[in-house]
Order: C-alpha cells, then sequence, then structure tokens
C-alpha cells in the first residue's frame, strides 16, 4: 500500500566505489559531432563515405568512350546519331556550347575482381543532364549531373568480363537551364561548356550505403525533435554510438552491420516495403512527382527530354521499390512521349495499368488560370480529359496544378464541369504579405460550385522527402481540427528528375520510426492521389465539415506576369478570338455544304498549340527568350492555318475575299451573337472604294456595309483647337477636351457630368521603377508605386478631322530610346450604340526595368472595383484597409475593367491587356514592363496597344459586356452573290440567344465525336451535333430562350457538361428551347441534328 518497512533483502549490481567522475554531455557538441560522420569534408576519408565503395574501374581498359557531335544545336534521334561514326573521347574533355546534344559511345568491361559483387553502377558525370540509352535503342534511365542521379545499375549481363556497349545522350545543359553562375533565372550563357570528370564502373557497399541513409534520418530526429522529448535524446545517444563504434573498428565491414544493427533500436526493419504493412493509422500519404515546367529556364525542345528522363526514371524505381507511386500531369508532355519515344511510353502505359503510374491534372498542360479565356479554360480540360481517356481508358478526377501564379475564380465550376470534384496546388504558400489560413478547404467559385481542396502542408511539390518534410505535414497542417491528414509530395522537380532511390530509402526509414519510437507523423507509401482524396470525401461523408474560402486564389506575388511579353500575350487573345471565328464559320459550313470537311486534324492541332503556349511560365511572361521565340514561330503557324480555313469555310458559305481588280458587293460577317451598328475603315487593299469610312449595322449574323451617307448617319463627330495646344473632341454623346495627350475633361452630354476627377489628367502615361525583390519577369512590388513618373507629352495634332471620326495623335519621348505615339479617337455615335473613346498607341520600347501604365482618374466613389475574368466578373477592393487589401494592388482583368457607383460609371476596354488596379478612384491599365531576366529582351521592340474609356450610365451591364467583346471582335469584311446572301445569313443566324442580356452565347462549334468529325480516339457518336455554350454574365439568375432555326434540322437536344457528355434531355417545342442559369453559370448543350 506504500509506506511499508522492506525486511528483505536486494541484491545491487551497483559498484561500491566510482571508477572515476562521468560528466554531463555538452548537448549541442554531441550533436554537430553527428555531422562529420557523413559529410563531405576532412573527415571523408575516414568516415563512413570513405566505406561505400567496394572497388572501382575506369580507363580504356574497361570505360571505352567515343563520341558523336551533331552540327550546331540539333537533336538527332537515336537511329540517326547512331548511325554516324564516333570519335575517341576521354574523362576531362569538355562538350558544349549551351544547348548542343553529344551522343557518347560508352563500352563498359567488368574487371574479373568485380564481377562478383553484389551491386555494381556506372557512375557518370558531367554536370549535365543525359538519357542512357540501350545499343538497341531503348531509354532506360536519365541522369542529371552535378552529384545528382549519377548512377545507372549495371545488369547482371554486363559480368561477363566483355565489352557491353551503351549510348548516353548528353544535353548541354543543367537541370535549371545554363544560367552563368549560381543565379538560375539570369538569361543562359550560350557558350557554356560541361566536363566530363566521372566515368567508372563501381561496386557498392550495400550495407554501408544503406547506414549512410539510417544515419541521415536518425541525425534529422538529434536535430529536429524537440530537446525535451527522450525521442531527441535518444536519436543523439543512438548516433554518437554508431560513430563510436565505427571508429574504434576502422570501419570495419563487421562494425557497419553493428551499426546497423543499433539504427533498428530506433528506426526498426526498414529493408524492404514491408515496413508500410503494419496497420497502424497513417497521417502523411507520400506521393512521387516529377513537375516538369513545359517550358521555362529551358526550351520545349529540352523539355521533350526531360519527360523521357525523368520517367524513365520512375519506372526503375518502380521496378525496385514494389512501395513507389508516382503521379504526373500533362497531357502534352504524354503525347509528346508517345510521338518521341514510343518504346517508353509502352512502359508507362504498363506501369500506368499496373496503378503505380498514375496521370492527374485532367488539362493539356499545368496552365496559367488568370489570363486564358474561360473557352480556353474548357479546352485545356477537355483535350486533356480526352487525351488520358483514349490512351489510357481512364479520366482524371483530380485538378493538379502545384505552380500557377494564382487561381481563377472560375475553376471550380469548370473543375466539376470536366468530371473533376478535387483540386491539389501549394503556390499560395508563396504569398509574400499574408499567410493563406488553410490546408484543406471547400474552394467555392463564382458560381457556389464547389471542389474540394488541398495544399499540401510541407510547402512544396518538390519535397526532398526529408525528415522535415514528414514532419512539417503534420505541423504546419492549418486544417487539423476537421483532419490532420496531409499530401506529401516529394521527387525533383520544375527541371523534371522526379523522386531519387535515396528519398524512398530516407521515407522507408521515417515510417520504421514512426512505428519503433514514434513522435514523427507515420507516413504511408503506395496509396494514390485519389485514394488521398477519397479519405477526405469519406470524411465529408461522415459530417466533417470543411472550412470554405470563396472566389479567386490570389497569388500575393508573380503580379507582374499579367504585363511581361506583351507579344506573347497580344498572340494569346487574337489566337483564341481566331478560334472563336473559325469553329462558328466551319460548324455552319458543315451544315450549308454536304462536300465541306470538317477541319477537325487542323483545329485541334490549333488548339494544342494555344494551350501550349497558355503554360504557366509561357504565357505569364517567365520563360527564356529562346522559348518566346518558338510560341511566336507557333502562333505564326497557327494563325496562317486559321486564316486558310477561314476563307476556306466562308467560301462553302458562299463568300469571298475583297479583290481590288473587281467590285462585287460587300457584307459584314458578325460572329457575335447581338446586333452591332459599327463606323468601320476599309482595308487598306480595297482602294476600288473611294469612301474611306462604312456604317455596318444590323441583326443578323450577315449585315450589309453602307457608305456613310447623311440619310444613314444623323451624327457626326468634330475636331478643334479651343486654345493653345487644347484641342476639343465631340460627338453626340461626349465633349472632350486634350492637352498634350491627356483628357483634361470628358463630359457625358446626355448626363450633364464630368467624367474626369476635378484638377486630374486620364490617358496619362506614368512610369515607375521595377526592381523586384528577386523575381523580375514576375514581380512588381508594391514599393514600385512609390517611384511614380508622369511622362510629358509634345504637342498634339488633329490627324482626323471627321465627319465620321476624329483623331488627335500626340507623341511622348520616354527616353532617349524609347517614344509613344498616341492616338485619341472619336467616332460619330450611332443611335442606341455606346459610344467609346478610343486610344490607339505605337510604342518604341527599349527601357531598363521599368513599368509603363496609363491613368485615368474618374470621378466615382466606390470601395470596389469591377473586372472581367472568365465567364463573369469579380469584384475587389479598391483600398488598402487591410493587408489582404493591399496585396492586391495589380490585379489580373480581362478585357474591361469597371469602376462604378450608383447611377454612373467608367469602364476601361482593351485589346490583349491583363494587368489593371484601380486604388480610390484612380484606374491604371499596366501596358509594358522591362525585366532583365530570364529573357534580358522582354518586351524590347515595337508594340502597338489599343484601349478605349467608355462611360456609361446606369449600373455595370450588359453594355460593357457587349461592347468589349465588340472592341475585340473586328467584323470581317467579305464580298458576296447577292442571290445567296439571303439564305446564308439565315443559316448563320439560325441560332439565335433571346432574353435576359445578361446570357452570352459564347461558343459554337461541333460534337467532338460526331461520326463525320471524330478522328477515331473515342467512340463516335451517330449522327452530326452542334455544341453551344452559354454563360451568365452579370451575376444573377438569367432565362432565355434558344432558337433554331430550320434550316439545322436540329431533332433533339441534351444537355452536357463541358466534356460533352449527355446529361439529360430538354424538350424541343417549335424550334426552341427554353434555359435558366444562375450567377456566372456557365451551361452547355448538344444540338443533335
Amino acid at each position: 500500500m506504500g509506506g511499508e518497512l522492506y525486511s528483505g533483502s536486494r541484491p545491487t549490481q551497483l559498484p561500491q566505489r566510482t571508477a572515476g567522475p562521468v560528466g554531463q554531455q555538452i548537448h549541442s557538441i554531441y550533436k554537430s559531432r553527428l555531422h562529420t560522420f557523413t559529410e563531405n569534408g576532412q573527415y571523408a576519408s575516414q568516415d563512413l563515405r570513405s566505406k561505400m565503395y567496394e572497388g572501382k574501374a575506369s580507363g580504356n581498359d574497361h570505360v571505352k568512350l567515343s563520341v558523336y557531335s551533331p552540327p550546331g544545336l540539333s537533336r538527332p534521334t537515336f537511329e540517326e546519331a547512331t548511325s554516324h561514326e564516333f570519335e575517341t573521347t576521354h574523362i576531362g574533355a569538355s562538350f558544349g556550347p549551351s544547348w548542343s546534344t553529344h551522343w557518347i559511345k560508352v563500352q563498359l568491361k567488368v574487371p574479373a575482381s568485380l564481377q562478383r559483387k553484389e551491386l555494381l553502377e556506372l557512375h557518370w558525370d558531367a554536370g549535365n543532364e543525359g538519357l542512357i540509352w540501350t545499343e538497341q535503342g531503348e531509354p532506360i534511365q536519365g541522369l542529371t549531373g552535378g552529384g545528382e542521379r549519377i548512377e545507372w545499375i549495371l545488369p547482371d549481363a554486363f559480368r561477363d568480363g566483355a565489352f557491353h556497349t551503351i549510348y548516353i545522350e548528353m544535353a548541354c545543359n543543367a537541370m535549371f537551364g545554363n544560367a552563368p553562375g549560381g543565379d538560375s533565372i539570369q538569361p543562359p550563357d550560350p557558350n557554356k561548356y560541361f566536363t566530363l570528370f566521372t566515368a567508372e564502373i563501381v561496386a557498392i557497399n550495400q550495407e554501408a550505403r544503406a547506414l549512410y541513409i539510417d544515419f541521415w534520418i536518425l541525425g534529422d530526429a538529434a536535430r529536429e525533435f524537440p530537446e525535451d522529448s527522450w525521442e531527441e535524446h535518444k536519436a543523439l545517444q543512438i548516433g554518437n554510438k554508431i560513430m563510436d563504434t565505427f571508429e574504434m573498428s576502422r570501419g570495419s565491414q563487421d562494425s557497419i552491420l553493428e551499426c546497423r544493427r543499433m539504427a533498428r533500436e530506433y528506426l526498426g526493419d526498414v529493408n524492404s516495403h514491408r515496413v508500410y504493412g503494419s496497420d497502424k493509422e497513417p497521417i502523411v500519404y507520400a506521393i512521387g512527382h516529377c513537375h516538369i515546367d513545359t517550358c521555362w529556364l529551358w526550351p520545349w525542345a529540352e523539355t521533350k527530354r526531360k519527360i523521357a528522363r525523368s520517367w524513365s526514371n520512375q519506372c526503375d524505381l518502380m521496378d525496385r521499390f514494389p512501395e513507389h507511386r508516382f503521379t504526373c500531369s500533362q497531357a502534352q508532355q504524354y503525347k509528346w512521349l508517345e510521338q518521341l519515344y514510343p518504346k517508353l511510353f509502352d512502359r508507362v502505359k504498363t506501369k500506368i495499368k499496373e496503378g503505380k503510374f498514375q496521370p492527374v491534372g485532367g488539362s493539356w498542360v499545368e496552365h496559367d488560370t488568370n489570363m486564358p479565356s474561360g473557352e480556353s479554360l474548357v479546352r485545356q480540360f477537355l483535350y486533356g480529359q480526352r487525351y488520358f481517356e483514349s490512351r489510357f481508358g481512364q479520366r482524371c478526377r483530380t485538378f493538379w496544378l502545384p505552380d500557377t501564379f494564382g487561381y481563377s475564380s472560375q475553376l471550380p465550376q469548370v473543375t466539376r464541369l470536366a468530371g473533376m470534384s478535387r483540386f491539389f496546388t501549394q503556390k499560395i504558400s508563396w504569398n509574400n504579405i499574408n499567410n493563406f489560413p488553410h490546408s484543406t478547404f471547400n474552394w467555392v467559385g463564382l458560381d457556389n460550385s464547389q471542389v474540394l481542396c488541398h495544399m499540401a502542408p510541407a510547402n512544396t511539390y518538390t519535397a526532398d522527402a526529408h525528415f522535415g518534410d514528414v514532419k512539417r505535414s503534420l505541423s504546419q497542417n492549418k486544417s487539423m481540427d476537421q483532419d490532420p491528414r496531409g499530401l506529401l509530395v516529394f521527387g525533383k522537380g520544375d527541371g523534371g528528375g522526379g523522386p531519387t532511390w535515396e528519398h524512398l530509402e530516407k521515407l522507408r526509414r521515417c515510417r520504421g520510426m514512426s512505428d519503433t519510437t514514434g513522435l514523427l507523423p507515420r507516413v504511408k507509401m503506395g496509396d494514390s492521389v485519389e485514394d488521398f482524396y477519397d479519405k477526405l470525401e469519406q470524411k465529408v461523408e461522415e459530417g466533417t465539415k470543411f472550412v470554405t474560402w470563396y472566389g479567386e486564389l490570389y497569388l500575393e506575388l508573380h503580379r507582374g506576369t499579367y504585363t511581361t511579353q506583351a507579344n506573347n500575350k497580344w498572340n494569346n487573345r487574337k489566337s483564341e478570338i481566331m478560334m472563336h471565328d473559325l469553329e462558328y464559320l466551319a460548324t455552319m459550313a458543315t451544315v450549308k455544304d454536304s462536300s465541306y470537311k470538317f477541319p477537325k486534324k487542323e483545329i485541334d492541332d490549333m488548339w494544342e498549340g494555344i494551350l501550349l503556349c497558355q503554360f504557366h511560365d509561357c504565357l505569364p511572361g517567365s520563360a527564356l527568350e529562346m522559348c518566346y521565340r518558338d510560341s511566336d514561330e507557333l502562333y505564326e503557324g497557327v494563325f496562317k492555318t486559321g486564316k486558310k480555313l477561314t476563307e476556306n469555310a466562308l467560301n462553302a458559305l458562299g463568300f469571298g475575299k475583297i479583290d481590288a481588280s473587281e467590285y462585287k458587293p460587300l457584307a459584314a460577317i458578325n460572329t457575335l451573337p447581338w446586333p452591332r451598328a459599327e463606323i468601320i475603315k476599309l482595308p487598306k487593299h480595297s482602294k476600288k472604294f473611294a469612301d474611306e469610312y462604312y456604317l455596318v449595322e444590323g441583326h443578323s449574323a450577315v449585315m450589309p456595309v453602307h457608305v456613310l451617307t447623311a440619310d444613314n448617319i444623323k451624327s457626326t463627330a468634330s475636331i478643334k483647337e479651343i486654345d493653345q495646344g487644347v484641342f476639343q473632341l465631340s460627338n453626340a454623346h461626349y465633349k472632350i477636351e486634350v492637352e498634350n495627350g491627356s483628357i483634361i475633361s470628358l463630359v457625358d452630354l446626355a448626363e450633364d457630368r464630368e467624367v474626369i476627377a476635378r484638377g486630374r489628367k486620364a490617358n496619362q502615361l506614368v512610369i515607375f521603377d521595377d526592381k523586384p525583390l528577386y523575381w523580375q519577369a514576375w514581380d512588381v512590388e508594391v514599393f514600385h508605386l512609390d517611384t511614380r513618373q508622369e511622362l510629358q507629352s509634345g504637342p498634339s495634332r488633329i490627324a482626323e478631322s471627321g465627319p465620321h471620326k476624329v483623331s488627335l495623335m500626340t507623341e511622348t519621348k520616354i527616353s532617349d530610346r524609347s517614344w509613344i505615339k498616341t492616338t485619341i479617337s472619336l467616332a460619330a455615335s450611332l443611335d442606341d450604340q455606346p459610344s467609346y473613346i478610343e486610344m490607339s498607341s505605337e510604342v518604341e520600347w527599349r527601357e531598363d526595368m521599368k513599368f509603363l501604365k496609363v491613368e485615368f482618374p474618374v470621378d466615382i466613389i466606390n470601395t470596389e472595383a469591377s473586372y472581367e475574368t472568365q465567364y463573369g466578373i469579380i469584384k475587389r477592393p479598391t483600398h488598402y484597409n487591410t493587408s489582404w487589401d493591399m496585396a492586391k494592388f495589380e490585379v489580373c482583368s480581362h478585357k474591361w475593367a469597371d469602376l462604378s457607383e450608383n447611377g454612373y460609371g467608367v469602364s476601361i476596354l482593351n485589346d490583349s491587356k491583363y494587368g489593371f488596379a484601380t486604388a480610390g478612384n484612380m484606374m491604371r491599365l499596366s501596358l509594358l514592363r522591362a525585366p532583365k531576366a530570364p529573357d534580358a529582351h522582354a518586351d524590347m521592340g515595337r508594340h502597338h496597344i489599343r484601349y478605349a474609356i467608355l462611360p456609361h450610365s446606369g449600373p455595370l451591364d450588359d453594355r460593357t459586356v457587349r461592347t468589349a467583346r465588340n472592341f475585340n471582335h473586328p467584323m470581317q469584311i467579305i464580298t458576296h452573290s447577292a442571290n445567296n446572301l439571303s439564305s446564308t445569313s439565315d443559316l448563320l443566324s439560325s441560332i439565335s440567344l433571346h432574353g435576359s442580356k445578361a446570357l452570352v452565347l459564347d461558343t459554337i462549334k461541333r460534337g467532338e465525336d460526331d461520326e463525320d468529325v471524330s478522328r477515331g480516339e473515342l467512340p463516335t457518336r451517330k449522327g452530326r451535333s452542334i455544341i453551344i455554350r452559354i454563360y451568365e454574365s452579370l451575376g444573377g439568375r438569367a432565362r432565355g430562350i434558344v432558337r433554331l432555326g430550320g434550316v439545322l434540322g436540329v431533332k433533339r437536344v441534351f444537355r452536357t457538361n463541358v466534356l460533352e457528355d449527355d446529361e439529360g434531355e430538354l424538350d424541343l417545342g417549335d424550334g426552341e428551347f427554353k434555359i435558366e442559369l444562375g450567377a456566372f453559370e456557365v451551361g452547355t448543350w448538344r444540338l443533335q441534328l
């Protein structure tokens, strides 16, 4: 019971006298000692590293080397390269220049002394990337160089004492390109050479290598566990005991085995995948991953080789580590592998069938989500999911996008419409102002759609599978109130590579430690990404309510990417518009002319090219200069093909091009779904026509072109100099005063209201210093706003004096190297059509680290501004009340931005810009940047920019949406024969939308699997169909009626998702059907002909 006297005797082993003093260990010193056992320092010849190898062989007797160096920067195939003569080379030889390729023939002969060793490897290191090929032409493993992934396990067949041949395709670039020095984002050195300094056969002491990993993780436990935990103290004691045992036996093999036994006391048995066999509940789910930027610090051509290098490695690791599961996104990369490395692609397909290699993401590339149009977002998933389904028999269930620079508020809806309910990212952890508060949450989009989002708590998608990565996967999980589980995404990334054998060995030890000792979160291998999300969704079914985040996931970093590489962004906008028009016209041509063949292959190729250019380092402007040479060439091909296909479709519809040599009646093709009335200027090559300006107006898709006369235009535009250097431009809607290129007054005549804030100037060009903390092409920091300078313009001159249009041109000198010529134009107003003030600028831009913007201070008060995003509107603060508000000092906008108060507002339109800011009543459109890394010449040269001011009475509404669309979609002027104009016009107008003006008929295209269109990749659907996509644009419930002309012969109508799966049939009565969409909802319908 306690307290009783003990009457017996106890034996004791305690000595009667001490043998000497025993001191308390000095914790920090014993902990620091651990590093000396494995580091490559002054004790390397005596520590564990000295016992890693049981023997080596090199030199011509064992490793014969010869080389074929292709001309220039060509990248020949295996067959082509090996058909050439090879010249002898040697260790110490240099290979270059940057981006060149060299094929090394390696003949290996294992000496008798090594033939019976347990593990033989070829160690190869030239500091650059490479790919090992068999003599038969099969790619089998990638090499990274620079001490990373330099080993290849020799097959047992190589142990026969004879020479065996492999080839190494050497790429003269490191994993992160060819930047000089240690700063990888600097422009590449074009003359970088790489020296081959290692080429040898090595016999590995597997127990010593295993002890190295044991000790690595033990040391991490001693360093990273809390000092007040017994687990930390035990790890430190075992680590020091291992060192003592090794040292006292001078590193004998017996001592290494004894040291491994000691490590097992803490780590358990970690020698196989069976370490994951316990039934103890894991918290951390590890998945191998290899993020390969489709272009970044290297061009597309090198990415194609990175894929082969990286994925062959993973197939090899799957054979050696049964628990290894590897996930990879981007259908484009799978397609490249299929086209260029068919044998490796078959190997990947086998691993996919085994469930080890796991496609994820569902998109064509890991794309930017800020700037692509809504239809582009849809096509990313349409092309991505169709590829995965056609090649692997499955669609993706999780949208995977770890590295994009912010996430559009429409992604949850589009993701759900593409068959996915889960989303993975981590980039928001890069915020440099506010810490994002969640790890696992329901992300709610503009239309109230939601996806289950998980952000890796370790805050990386390229974890090295360290002890600390596993630890942080729990300690940094911000959603433990709901669920403690975290996904650990590990593997070398950005430049490719993926997991290494060291990663997998470290994770085995982390799991063994958790089961044997504890404290470290239990990690599991062998599950898929889908398994992880299945568990989270099961929690939801059981009643767990994950927190919600509404609206965009705004990245508080990389805001400069809305503006950098302006030409690339112009190409993106124009190609999207071209595809809209082409698919509409080609679709209608298939109805009109049975002999017309819908150009599906060409359209697919064009879309795949556009989607490729929307990769998250290409469209944002954060890639190398050579990447933009590639994208310029691709876009040139897209525009050339698009022009030809559009002409073919117009010909099939009975239209022709304007020919100055003969007169034919003119008409305008309106590819937008609403009436238009515009004053147009005929193309320069139509000199046959004497009148410069024409009127186009009508309610149909084909509208007549009228010579402007007093009878068909009720208003004119005028211009005059009212004071020295002050010009007045006016039409029936506005009276504008301009001084030195700046608008000092803009009066809305109907409202009798001054639009410009008192004492301020609109269309004021301003320039800022632009030196971010590090990421030049990516970032613009808030402090750049403190360096604002107004650009002073020269005198203006009248360029056009009316009566149909007036223009005023002003030249502004930026510096000795740069200038801007800005033309302010005002056309005569047309009845009830909105009228806007247009600015067109020609810019010669040769600046260094400057940011050019144009300002519009307006007499409007609101704490929120509105910006067009995909399929809708996003509102953002105009104030800096909190750090979350201030973080949005630069935001993304599509074709317009608007600041409105009750009863009045101002919209700023643009034709190819995406950066914008509204602070108070100051609206700023971002025009050009001048970063010097990674492209030293980014944006240098000539630019043409269009933007406009659209004042409006009343609230922001369809007038802005439609006018901005009109501003971006010029009508095509064509010739026609009078006898077919009416019928063709009826056909092109045969799909019409009526009802709420908030509804936008956005897309008309052919069905992907129609039997006359399908390319046979997926099962065909009998008959022909037309796909239409409509969205609600203003943020409220809207009803409408879709009317279908009899010429179409529509028999049935189905509601579908964006993958064009039928989800329900609608009633089709009298050639029309009713629709209803919620706020910012996107709807897709299939019209069966």
